[in-house]
Order: C-alpha cells, then structure tokens, then sequence
C-alpha cells in the first residue's frame, strides 16, 4: 500500500475573547444604554461562539481528516475526480458554474458530498483560494473485496472479515486494523459516510498494519452483508444481548460486525446478521471500547480455528 506523501499541520482559527466595560464619567442614561447594547452584542457574541463550536464539531467529526491530503479549488477537485484518485469526501458552499459539472462527477464516483458554509471551507483550505469546494484525498489506498478473499485463499484458510458499522475514533480503528493483523483476519470493510477513513492518525495507532490488512470502504454495509453471505459467510453482531461468545462456533467463513463508539450497530444492520454474541459483564462498567471488545472476538475466533 502507498505511504503518505506529504503531511499538512492543523490550522486552529483561534476566537478573541469577548469583553465589555463602562467609563465612570458617562451620566446613567448613557450607562443604561450602553447596558443595553453591552448586552445585545454579549448575546450576538454568544450565537457565534455556539455557531463556531458547531462548526467545530462539524469541522472535527465528519469532515477533518488531519488537513492531510486536502485538494482545494475547483480544477485541481475535477482532474482528482476524472483521474479516478480515491476521494474520501467532497465539501462545497457552492452549486454553480463548473461545481455542477463536479458534482456529477462525485455523485458517477459514489463519492459522499457535504454542504457547508464559506467560512467552513476557509478553515479546511488554511487560507488558500477553495473556489467553494475542497477535496478530501486518503493518503493511504482502499483494498477492494477481492483483495480480502486473495489473501484468505494465499493462506489457505476461510475468510475472516472484520466490519465496522460507522466506527469513528481513528484509534480505535488503528487499534482494530492492528489486532486484526495480528490475530489473522484477512481485511476489514468500513462505510463512505459517517466513519472514519485512513489518515496519518490511524496509521500510527495501527502501528504499521495499515500496511498489511486491506481495508475496504463500500457503499452500503447492509448490501455487502448480504454480497458476503451469498459466499458463504456467516455475519455475527457484537452488542447485548446475545450468546456468550465463547459459546458461539466462530470456526468457519466469518464476519464480525463492530459498532459505533456511541451508538452500537445500527438496527437494519444488525437485523441483517445472522447471529449476536455479547460478552459478560460482571462489573459496575456495562461496556468495552470497540477496539476492545473487537480484540477480543479477534482471538476467540484464532483460537477456535487453531483448536481445529
């Protein structure tokens, strides 16, 4: 797989603090008044700093990716989009002129495309001209299926797929890709929208398995899960609820479905699995973090197999 290619720092638009103060020498109807407007730009003040905070969660969550691997401007997005590069995600203010001819192009390539304000962009492109639109490229490649179903017959066992259901921290998807590298599973398969890609973050968490474990990003998770049964593969969700997973026959052709750090899986992709194991829970915490609660399903399943 390709290594990074270059590396851009985080740009932090920092807020001036707002404050307000009164000379002693006005008369009091001009102190009453200036309370008044005192008050009214606190209050104005307030909208922003609750829009630049959403902007920020907006900014941290969905859309930053480190500022690695950003194309900004719409010719250098077209050519990345026509090339057929692997874009991550497209963020425009604009749908006009040549954007539409860009939007096209994202939606023929399945690309995901978010719509936010000037000032969102301004942030993402650091100051350069965005033209309304900015790119998000991977520093790193995506497998694709067949990649993961290759390595599984080179090793001459049955697959053994680890599915994230909108999984976001890069650590925990660091975390997993390394455990999965280590306990033997042949790839793992992510959503476009709503999780979280490869970035440079990942990369290090993974300690250096992003370079051996596929990684697919596919469309629709509920549609791979049955694209995976129809070859053979059995799907078990990890969430409440379900058998000990100890219990459970982990030996075959498998995949097993992590969720979200705050949601779990979601309801139509667990409806979609064949059979839920749980862990038991014995103290006061009623959880594991994914990435550990992924781990331990990894080995379960190693064991079963050497067991054979």
């Amino acid at each position: 797989m390709a290594k990074v290619k270059n590396r851009r720092d985080n740009h932090i638009t920092k807020r001036p603090k707002s404050s307000a103060g009164y000379g002693d020498s006005y008369g009091t109807s001009r102190l009453r008044s200036e309370k008044s407007f005192g008050e009214k730009e606190s209050k104005a003040r307030g909208v922003k700093r609750r829009e630049s905070r959403s902007l920020e969660r907006v900014i941290g969550g969905d859309f930053e990716q480190e500022n690695t691997g950003v194309i900004v401007g719409r010719n250098p997005v077209m050519e990345a989009l026509k090339s057929g590069r692997e874009v991550d995600k497209l963020l425009v203010s604009s749908v006009e002129g040549s954007m539409i001819k860009i939007l096209a192009l994202a939606k023929e390539a399945g690309v995901p495309v978010m719509n936010v304000d000037k000032v969102a962009l301004d942030r993402v492109s650091a100051g350069k001209s965005h033209q309304g639109v900015a790119a998000y490229i991977s520093p790193y490649e995506y497998g694709q299926m067949e990649d993961i179903f290759a390595l599984a017959e080179e090793r001459v066992e049955k697959p053994f797929i680890i599915i994230l259901d909108n999984l976001e921290d890069p650590h925990n998807l660091g975390a997993i890709m390394r455990t999965a590298e280590c306990a033997g599973a042949h790839g793992i398969i992510i959503p476009k929208r709503r999780a979280c890609g490869l970035t440079e973050t990942v990369a290090k968490a993974s300690a250096g398995a992003i370079e051996y474990v596929p990684v697919v990003k596919v469309g629709n998770i509920g549609y791979t899960i049955d694209e995976l049964k129809e070859r053979g593969l059995w799907i078990a969700a990890c969430d409440m609820g379900g058998a000990d997973y100890y219990k459970a026959d982990l030996k075959g052709a498998i995949a097993i479905v992590i969720g979200s750090e705050g949601f779990g899986i979601s309801k139509l992709v667990k409806e979609k699995c064949d059979f839920v194991v749980s862990m038991p829970m014995v103290g006061k915490i009623t959880s594991l973090n994914a990435s550990n609660a992924a781990a331990v399903l990894m080995y379960e399943v190693r064991k079963q197999r050497d067991s054979i």
